[in-house]
Parts: structure tokens; C-alpha cells; sequence
């Protein structure tokens, strides 16, 4: 409501009464004035020491649970706030139980929740709601934007801040039977599992060449000492890792876009593989030629059987966004040599392309053990000597109907 005439008029009713000798005059316009310097100075300071706070009851959620959202608005001084509006920033993927909560923004995938308020001295609010959580990913909550001023009206102002809270919304785990996976050992034998493997990058010494050995394991200069062929010996190690690899391709060509719910089921197949695997005391880890959420960098994490892993992986599945930073082939060929030798490497992808199964041929060539899970549209053929699933769509069909 202010604007520069408040002060005009404030000064030439001084003056009126001034000259006029007008008592009534005179005290209107210091009247006038006086409300034109305490409201300013009122808006100056209505938002110094207010308090905004959110609090979650569980800021880690699986789809269909829900939580509870706290916010807490303190006064913490002696000047009163007339009014307060309050816009804060939420994620659509968590939906209120209470209708009509949320109002529309301005930025995709986010919602309003917009309060009004009258606080007293040192008064304190508390509001209460809850959310039921929809789609994985990970979200923040926040900024918030805060407006106030004087109780005339004259003067407002906001302020946006940002103390952000986060929302982790983990994929949805599904039993292995409801995939179309077998629930006994979806790797393969148990009795595989504790075998025994060679570790190339690992030599402990050499020997003679006898029948059946490869001449790729030839030691050479142990040969040029011996004066005979000799092969190299490779320190043994067991197995007990199993490694994820999550192809976030939905195309042949990644430029060509996504299909949303085909990246969805193979992070929830991902995922599900994980909490099996961790139940069934394996170490786990997961790579994946996907980015985290709020970042263009791919990640790695090692195998691994720590209380804390599981919450980690499910995380970093949470957080995985569609940009594609590598083909799935050039992945696997690059972070092979930097895994556990002795590991499982389980590769779920949505494609399978002729250049994914020559990578795959040349990493069981090389000793590795692998498992392809396929949820392309096609069955993708028996590839000579590695494990082979497909999850068509009644699997998925199951898999909704079981969670």
C-alpha cells in the first residue's frame, strides 16, 4: 500500500497546520508520520529471529509407506508478527493424506505448501501431516519463502530460505518368484558359489606346462630360465561377491530418449537381487552407467558386507537418473579389472544388444562369471556359457500385483 504520496501528504499536513494554526492538522500529519516510520521499522525486523522448521518421522521410505511432516514456527523475540505467508517446496512423489494440501508451483515435480499465520511474542506453532510416498528417487524439500510486515499493511517484504530437508524413496523390492526368478539361488549352483578361483592379477609363482593348459597363462621368462615351458600359478581365492550391473539404456541408441517404466522394473529388479543377495550373505556391490541424483557422474561401489551396505545400495538405486554417461559394453569391459576377481557380476538391462553380448563373451572368456537378466521386449538367446533370464511382462504383471 505504501508509495511516496504517504509522505507527501504526512508533510504538507505538518505544514497546513503549521501556517493555519490548525491543531487537527498538525497532529494528523505527525500522526501519519509517526505510522510511516514504525510500520517501516516493524517490516525491517518482522522476520529477524522467526524460525522455520521441518522435521520428518522417516526420511527414508519405500514406496506406499508414509511419514509424518512436522514443521515448527517460532517468534523467538519481543516483536509480534501480524501476518506471515509461507510457501514451502515439496516433491509431488510424496502425496498428502489430506486432500487439497498441496497448490500448485512454478518448477516440475514439485508442489506448495502454503501456510498463513498471526504470531504473538516467543510464540510457537506446530503443524502436523502426513505423506504417503509414491516414486522412487531422491528429493529435497525446500526453499521456503517467507512474507511479512507491518500490521497497517504499508510495508511487506520475503525473504527465501533454504534449509533443505532430504527424502530418500528407495525402489520397490519384490520377492524373487514374483520377478519369474528362482527363489533357491538365482546365480546359479550353490554349489558353485565356494569353488575355487584363479586370480590372474595375482601371481604366486610358476610351473610346467601339462596337458591342458592354455598357452595364455605362459610365464615367459620363468621359460627362458627353465629352458622349458612353464605356466603361471595364481594365488586361489573363493567367491563370495556378487556385483550388480545396472544398464540404465532403455534404447539401443541412449539419445533416443527412455522408457520410464522400463528403467523403473530393472532398478527394482536391481534392487530386489541386492536384498537377496545381502540376506543370503553375500557381499555385494553394485556399478551401474547411470548417474546419482544431482550429479552427471557415474559410481561404483565395492563389494561389500558391512551392516551399513544395504541402506547404501538401496540409496544409490534411489538415486539413479537416466543419463546414461557410458554404454553398458564399454562399463563392463573398464570396471572388470578393478572388481573381485572371484566375483559374480549380475548384469540387469532393459536392451540387449549384439555389442552387450560380445562384451559378455569376452568376460567369461576371461574367467569371469556372469548372469544376464533381461527385461527386453524379445527373449535374448542363450549366450554360450553364461546364465540367461527374461522378465517379460508377466512377470512385472505379478510383480504389481504382489507389492
Amino acid at each position: 500500500m505504501f508509495n511516496r504520496a504517504w509522505v507527501n501528504l504526512s508533510i504538507l499536513l505538518i505544514l497546513l497546520g503549521l501556517l493555519l494554526r490548525v491543531t487537527a492538522l498538525l497532529a494528523l500529519g505527525a500522526f501519519l508520520a509517526a505510522v510511516i516510520v514504525v510500520s517501516r521499522t516493524w517490516d525491517r525486523r518482522v522476520l529477524r529471529n522467526l524460525r522455520y522448521e521441518r522435521r520428518l518421522s522417516h526420511s527414508r521410505n519405500f514406496p506406499g509407506q508414509t511419514f509424518d511432516l512436522t514443521l515448527l514456527i517460532e517468534n523467538h523475540k519481543l516483536l509480534p508478527v501480524g501476518w506471515l505467508h509461507i510457501d514451502d517446496e515439496l516433491p509431488k512423489a510424496a502425496v498428502p493424506l489430506q486432500p487439497d494440501l498441496l497448490g500448485p508451483s512454478s518448477l516440475p515435480d514439485q508442489a506448495v505448501l502454503t501456510h498463513n499465520f498471526s504470531l504473538r511474542w516467543y510464540e510457537r506453532v506446530h503443524r502436523q501431516y502426513t505423506f504417503r510416498c509414491e516414486r522412487r528417487g531422491v528429493y529435497s524439500l525446500g526453499p521456503v519463502r517467507l512474507e511479512s510486515g507491518d500490521p497497517f499493511s504499508l510495508f511487506s517484504h520475503a525473504e527465501e530460505r533454504s534449509p533443505r530437508n532430504w527424502l530418500i524413496i528407495y525402489p520397490r523390492l519384490v520377492p524373487l518368484p514374483a520377478l519369474g526368478l528362482p527363489p533357491k539361488d538365482p546365480l546359479g549352483d550353490l554349489r558353485t558359489r565356494r569353488r575355487l578361483f584363479e586370480d590372474p592379477s595375482r601371481i604366486i609363482g610358476a610351473r610346467d606346462l601339462r596337458p591342458g593348459d592354455s598357452f595364455r597363462h605362459v610365464h615367459w621368462k620363468a621359460t627362458a630360465r627353465q629352458g622349458r615351458l612353464q605356466v603361471k600359478v595364481y594365488e586361489p581365492t573363493t567367491s563370495q561377491n556378487v556385483v550388480i550391473c545396472l544398464n540404465v539404456a532403455t534404447f539401443a541408441q541412449h539419445w533416443q530418449g527412455t522408457r520410464p517404466e522400463k528403467l523403473e522394473q530393472a532398478i527394482s529388479v536391481a534392487a530386489s537381487l541386492a536384498h537377496w543377495a545381502v540376506e543370503h550373505k553375500y557381499a555385494v556391490g553394485l556399478i551401474a552407467n547411470g548417474a546419482l541424483a544431482h550429479s552427471d557422474q557415474p559410481f561404483r561401489i565395492l563389494p561389500g558386507r558391512s551392516p551399513g551396505q544395504l541402506p547404501r545400495l538401496l540409496e544409490a538405486l534411489a538415486g539413479v537418473n537416466p543419463f546414461v554417461t557410458s554404454t553398458m559394453e564399454s562399463l563392463l569391459l573398464r570396471e572388470s579389472p578393478r572388481l573381485p576377481w572371484g566375483a559374480t557380476l549380475v548384469v540387469v538391462t532393459a536392451i540387449v544388444t549384439p555389442e552387450l553380448v560380445v562384451a559378455l563373451r569376452r568376460l567369461h572368456e576371461a574367467g569371469r562369471r556372469l548372469v544376464l537378466i533381461s527385461l527386453a521386449d524379445e527373449p535374448p538367446g542363450e549366450v554360450a556359457g553364461i546364465l540367461v533370464y527374461h522378465l517379460g511382462s508377466p512377470a512385472f504383471g505379478r510383480m504389481a500385483s504382489s507389492s
